[in-house]
């Protein structure tokens, strides 16, 4: 690369756009470096191209904004931002998922209980009335309410409480085993017949997803339907799971990890 600094000279006196892109493509390992330590402490369910995208937008920030006059280094700088517009970044998107969430739990809890009147799982449109909603506006909420969900799934999932915040991941991505935890041969008998009990397309998607390792877009060309749909259809499917459980152990007592999900899966879908 040309003397580097000539380069910042010419961004910072003449508003050198190549200059920028120069300096941009110069310190992008700045935010590998950074993320790759913030990944120890971020929840796996986390994508690193989400990661890398956030600290790219911090390290355009920091170049726009660094002023070479001051006497720091760029490098110490540069580390500070990007780390920082990564960590704002998922604090927004923590914000925006709490709707997600108090939607997935209105859901379940409409889907709760209506299999304890109805002694089945529900359909769509049951759930919608009981809802008091349109059908429509009922896939509407369970497109937002998967991305709640997907979170869940790592490192462990409580059938019951809230999806751990990013705050809480932040400060410890593991959560204790309670010492009331139902005997796990039972669980699995019982989850086989919530699983079972769902529609066949939708036991083909969970199998894709947990067992296949598949992203909801390859899902989605594989059985002909669209990314969004297999959003709603997986939002559905785990909550109707957890619906069924609530039914039948106390509440404190359902937790299991996607490990046992995958293993129970593909026991019944097998």
């Amino acid at each position: 690369m040309k003397d580097l600094a000539d380069i910042w000279m010419r961004y910072t006196q003449q508003n050198d756009r190549y200059a920028r892109e120069e300096l941009i493509l110069h310190y992008a390992q700045l935010v590998k470096y950074v993320v790759g330590r913030l990944a120890l402490r971020l929840p796996p369910s986390l994508q690193e191209e989400d990661l890398i995208g956030y600290g790219v937008l911090g390290l355009i920030e920091a170049i726009d904004r660094f002023d070479p006059g001051r006497g720091v280094k760029f490098e110490t700088f540069a580390v500070a931002r990007i780390r920082g517009h990564i960590l704002d970044s998922l604090r927004h998107l923590d914000l925006l998922s709490r709707s997600a969430r108090r939607q997935a739990r209105e859901i379940e809890g409409a889907i709760t209980k209506l299999c304890q009147v109805l002694g089945r799982l529900p359909t769509d449109a049951e759930v919608a009335a009981h809802l008091d909603i349109g059908l429509d506006q009922y896939y509407e909420r369970l497109l937002n309410a998967n991305s709640a969900i997907v979170s869940l799934d790592e490192p462990l999932v409580n059938m019951v409480d809230e999806a751990l915040t990013l705050h809480d991941s932040l400060e410890d991505t593991t959560m204790p085993i309670p010492s009331t935890q139902v005997d796990n041969d039972e669980m699995k008998l019982e989850l086989i017949s919530a699983i079972q009990a769902l529609p066949k397309r939708d036991q083909i998607m969970i199998s894709l997803y947990y067992n296949d390792g598949l992203t909801m877009k390859e899902i989605g060309q594989a059985m002909g339907i669209s990314e969004s749909r297999v959003s709603q259809m997986h939002a559905k499917a785990v909550l109707a799971l957890r619906s069924w459980l609530h039914n039948w152990a106390e509440p404190n007592q359902i937790t299991y990890d996607r490990k046992e999900i995958s293993a129970t899966i593909y026991s019944t879908t097998h």
